[in-house]
């Protein structure tokens, strides 16, 4: 399995509901990749000034992170979609 690195998550996305409250159902070419994830490995944490920091998120946390995170990265790993992204870009734990 795959090990990220220093402060690093890998998560799968998890798909947000395909209808609105009113009933409407939304086509897959509108809707927005979802911004929820389950982490599935995360690395041992970033080291400062010679201290580690440990990581604040472990694997099945289910976690919402930034939209348009700058370090996220779409990789595919044994043919399966996954998002590599920085602890940093992670707002909070569900």
């Amino acid at each position: 399995m795959f090990k990220p690195l220093h402060n690093y998550v890998l998560l799968t996305r998890i798909e947000e509901e395909n209808k609105t409250a009113g009933g409407i159902i939304i086509p897959d070419t509108a809707k927005e990749k979802p911004v929820r994830g389950r982490v599935i490995a995360v690395g041992d944490g970033l080291v400062e000034n010679g201290q580690k920091i440990p990581m604040s998120v472990k694997p099945d946390d289910v976690v919402l992170f930034a939209k348009w995170a700058a370090s996220a990265n779409e990789v595919k790993i044994d043919g399966k979609d996954y998002v590599l992204i920085k602890e940093s870009d992670i707002l909070g734990i569900l």
